[in-house]
């Protein structure tokens, strides 16, 4: 399947891309990645090769995204805004055969290859007569035959604790995905998705399936342009966002405004603090909450429509879900990932059932619909009681004037480990002592934080808007 080129044949004239004064329907999104996809091939890029793509968000990025999905090659977009030393050490693992990005991105990098996008996307503005011999042009005309289970992408995970992970998708994953997504919030021909995720992002590239599948447009702006102006300068209907990019959308009038003329205001990567949320719903914004992740494809579930009450939604289709010792979440279907990348092949860990194991927990409220309660690997032990971090973080956040709370294991004699708080606040927010006493009450004194300290900005995962736990595990032992 040319999922490109379907797209084409459906949704032909309608808008693809936009971005700055340049729009590209989805019939010429199909001839340039075509063109793009030769000039692949002539470079030596094969069918089922890895290749890295080290660069931000642009247009350019997904046509050549796409010209690699019509060659069959395998896309590893890259955190670019890592340092060279830890993109070095991904790329040992992913063995790519070239590398695609700005020579100021790549310079420090050893692959074997390394081209820039101009070199391949340059070649694909003129038509292709007068760069490729007829019988080629004859064969760019026919329609790629690609399995679904073709191997399409490696996406990194975002973990906001440990080692990211190398996650292998197939064209048959992403499109499930796609379908499931788009069946819950409709995505269709004069519809326009604003690109404000990355998309070394499994929530950045699923954009990208979504208006193939759907036929809506994408609005890619400028890395230098924020939300508010993009929101301002294209004619956005939907949205994803980080709850860390919706705090600071709601603090503006202009962009409420903006927010609330919208169709869908996709909101996931991490728990949503129910201030926040309760300030957006005074603002009338369309705001999904959801729940998923890279192994899934993007989404497992979503609210079925706009929501004020924190919850996870239900369970798209073509996705199952199941819950399992400990509450431990369970899934599997036709979005789940291929596996890790472990050596030449990818490594896939389920159990007997087939069921993969996310490592989060949750719960069922009575109308079907899933609360996530925490992680496995954040648990600690204190007194001899399991503790999840996320629980007190919620009584935190419950504190008027609290706005964010991470809480992490703070080592000690008696109690093998004791919850450490760090907060950001506002000037209503009462002060430790009470706050701690308040948590007591809630919580009993085992989940209470020995420690409050207070900040003022959050130490983020690089090129993402995810607190970076493992920092403040760290930072604990020092303050």
């Amino acid at each position: 399947m040319d999922l490109i080129k379907r797209a084409a044949r459906r949704f032909k004239d309608n808008p693809a891309i936009l971005t700055g004064n340049t729009t590209i329907s989805f019939s010429e999104l199909d001839a340039t990645t075509a063109r793009i996809a030769e000039a692949m091939r002539k470079r030596g890029i094969e069918k089922g090769q890895i290749i890295a793509l080290v660069m931000p968000n642009s247009s350019a990025m997904i046509l050549l995204l796409l010209a690699l999905m019509k060659r069959g090659s395998i896309a590893a977009p890259m955190n670019y805004r890592f340092p060279a030393s830890r993109l070095q050490r991904a790329l040992q693992q992913l063995k790519p055969v070239a590398v695609i990005g700005p020579e100021s991105l790549t310079r420090d990098l050893h692959v074997p290859l390394k081209l820039t996008p101009e070199e391949l996307t340059e070649t694909s503005e003129t038509p292709p007569s007068r760069h490729i011999d007829p019988g080629t042009a004859q064969q760019l005309n026919n329609e790629t035959t690609l399995s679904l289970d073709t191997l399409s992408t490696i996406i990194h995970t975002s973990s906001s604790s440990g080692t990211p992970k190398a996650a292998l998708h197939t064209l048959r994953n992403h499109c499930f995905s796609a379908l499931g997504s788009n069946e819950n919030i409709a995505f269709a021909p004069g519809d326009c998705w604003l690109l404000s995720l990355p998309l070394f992002h499994i929530g950045g590239y699923a954009i990208l399936i979504r208006s193939l599948v759907g036929g809506g447009a994408i609005a890619v702006p400028a890395e230098e342009m924020n939300i508010d102006k993009a929101l301002s300068a294209y004619p956005i209907t939907h949205l994803s966002l980080v709850p860390t990019q919706l705090y600071r959308l709601v603090k503006h009038p202009d962009s409420c405004k903006t927010l609330k003329s919208l169709k869908a205001i996709l909101l996931g990567g991490s728990a949503v603090e129910p201030a926040l949320l309760q300030e957006a719903s005074q603002s009338e914004l369309p705001v999904y909450l959801s729940y998923g992740s890279t192994e899934m494809s993007s989404q497992i579930t979503t609210t079925p429509g706009p929501t004020t009450t924190i919850t996870a939604g239900r369970q798209l289709r073509f996705r199952e879900l199941s819950l399992g010792k400990g509450n431990e979440i369970l899934v599997k279907g036709p979005c789940l990932f291929q596996g890790y990348l472990s050596g030449n092949a990818p490594m896939l860990k389920t159990d007997k059932e087939g069921w993969f194991h996310t490592g989060d927990t949750g719960a069922f409220s009575p109308e079907g619909e899933l609360h996530i309660t925490g992680r496995t690997d954040n648990m600690f032990i204190s007194g001899g009681e399991n503790i999840h971090p996320e629980e007190i973080e919620r009584t935190l956040c419950a504190i008027q004037g609290i706005r964010r709370a991470i809480v992490v294991p703070l080592r000690d004699q008696e109690f093998g480990f004791r919850p450490k708080a760090f907060i950001e606040a506002t000037s209503e927010a009462p002060d430790n002592r009470i706050i701690i006493e308040t948590v007591y009450r809630r919580t009993g004194r085992l989940k209470t934080p020995v420690a409050i300290t207070r900040i003022t900005s959050w130490h983020l995962l690089p090129g993402t808007e995810k607190i970076d736990r493992g920092y403040y595990k760290r930072l604990a032992i020092t303050c």
